[in-house]
């Protein structure tokens, strides 16, 4: 039986014939990385609805998923990238705590309600 570290750091066999060797930690690395960088998009489609600059409730929620799945990544895999863990700590933390500070403000259906 492979550990489970092991097992998460192994290439994934069946994405072998694609010529892509990607482990399952790569996978959720590279799919933190996407979401993070997705955020950008969720922003400018809600920008341009409302016509003025506007940050929706799941730009943050897709920031702290994709920080804590980037974070996680590098803490875990055999990367271990110091760089990589700065890099995406204050990110998660940012986002965690305005992810908070919009729900105290605005309360769990902000993005439901019409203004």
């Amino acid at each position: 039986m492979i550990p489970a570290t092991d097992f998460m750091n192994a290439p994934i066999e069946w994405l072998a014939w694609t010529g892509l060797h990607m482990s399952p930690w790569k996978l959720i690395g590279l799919t933190g990385a996407l979401m993070f960088g997705g955020r950008w998009v969720v922003q400018f489609i809600a920008s341009r609805r409302h016509r003025k600059p506007v940050i929706p409730r799941l730009f943050w929620y897709m920031s702290l998923l994709g920080s804590v799945m980037t974070l996680s990544y590098f803490v875990f895999s055999q990367k271990q990238d110091a760089v990589g863990v700065v890099q995406n700590l204050f990110p998660a933390f940012t986002a965690a705590y305005s992810l908070y500070l919009d729900i105290r403000h605005r309360g769990w259906r902000r993005d439901r309600a019409t203004h």
